[in-house]
């Protein structure tokens, strides 16, 4: 078993790897998958499934590191605001003291103290100030 992990780490060495982007393309894979299986049954919704899985592969052993860094880099810029979102959103939900704000400037989290009514916010990285109900 030990001969069979140096040569799979060898094998990998200098290859790229698995990053967020090809977990989103092998979820979405999956989820095309299960709706051709159930709804459409489709041939060239077969042909797309087979297309993502192998740019998927293609991705992780890909050696060219530097392009697939910023190809991954896009797509965290991209879903940035929904990851920014959802953050916020389980923030709230764990602190019943405070409420969060987004400035809408410079896009900040900011935290202020539930229950004072209808407030002017001060960001404090930008100085913006914006009104908002705590």
């Amino acid at each position: 078993m030990n001969k069979l992990k140096s040569a799979l780490y060898r094998f990998m060495y200098g290859r790229y790897g698995g990053d967020q982007l090809n977990t989103f393309i092998l979820v979405l894979t999956a989820i095309v998958m299960l709706l051709n299986i159930f709804l459409f049954k489709n041939g060239i919704v077969s042909v797309v499934i087979w297309v993502m899985l192998i740019l998927n592969i293609y991705r992780c052993y890909s050696r060219n590191i530097y392009k697939r860094r910023s190809e991954n880099q896009k797509f965290l810029n991209l879903i940035a605001p929904f990851t920014k979102r959802k953050n916020l959103a389980k923030k709230q939900s764990q602190d019943k003291d405070h409420k969060y704000f987004i400035c809408p400037s410079c896009k900040q989290n900011i935290r202020v103290p539930k229950g004072r009514g209808k407030i002017t916010i001060t960001c404090p990285s930008c100085q913006t100030k914006f009104d908002k109900r705590s």
